[in-house]
């Protein structure tokens, strides 16, 4: 594989679609990472930091003369991390619990080339709209919300859900462009570069 090859570490259509943005080429891997051996300690940026460098640290092995870019993605409120959920009564008792409230959306991005590995967290705010529970229940049966952390999406008919955001809206996609440039920009690619047309 040629030197400057981007592995996208991730299996998110959304994450692929921010990508595509750009014109760099990049191929899309799954990460061979069990999320399950971070242990959530309390704070947020710390544990999705750690998810992400993680998600690296897997695929650096297989590609070692690549770039390879990871992330992920955390909903937080009440001092918890609401993560993808397992059926439509988890997904229920999340929207249940963000409705009519604020709550943070954490994003890590981790940039591995070599024995380098770069990282950044983003925050951003989100004020959800109240909902009932026949909304709860049509939101979730008209979207698949098992890949999503906190049950939900911002984008399309998500933002029937959303009142009002803080921060960078790609960051509650999963892929905040900015800091995704910051990073990039330190490993030999910047993105402003790599414009497309609309």
């Amino acid at each position: 594989m040629k030197n400057g090859e981007l592995i996208l570490g991730s299996t998110s259509p959304r994450r692929k679609e921010i990508m595509e943005f750009f014109s760099y080429p990049f191929q899309q891997v799954a990460p061979p990472f069990d999320e399950s051996l971070i242990p959530f300690t309390g704070n947020p940026q710390e544990y999705v930091t750690k998810l992400a460098q993680g998600k690296a640290h897997s695929l650096a092995p297989i590609f070692s003369n690549s770039i390879i870019v990871t992330c992920d993605t955390i909903v937080f409120i009440d001092n918890e991390v609401l993560g993808k959920p397992k059926d439509e009564q988890e997904a229920f008792r999340m929207l249940a619990k963000l409705s009519g409230r604020w709550h943070s959306v954490f994003t890590a991005i981790a940039v591995s080339r070599q024995n380098r590995l770069l990282s950044a967290v983003t925050e951003t705010k989100v004020h959800c709209n109240t909902l009932s529970q026949e909304d709860i229940h049509r939101y979730y049966r008209a979207h698949s919300l098992n890949d999503k952390a906190g049950s939900y999406a911002i984008q399309r008919s998500g933002g029937l859900l959303v009142k009002e955001i803080v921060g960078c809206y790609y960051n509650v996609m999963g892929l905040p462009v900015g800091a995704l440039r910051t990073l990039l920009q330190q490993v030999g690619i910047d993105l402003w570069d790599h414009l497309k047309p609309f």
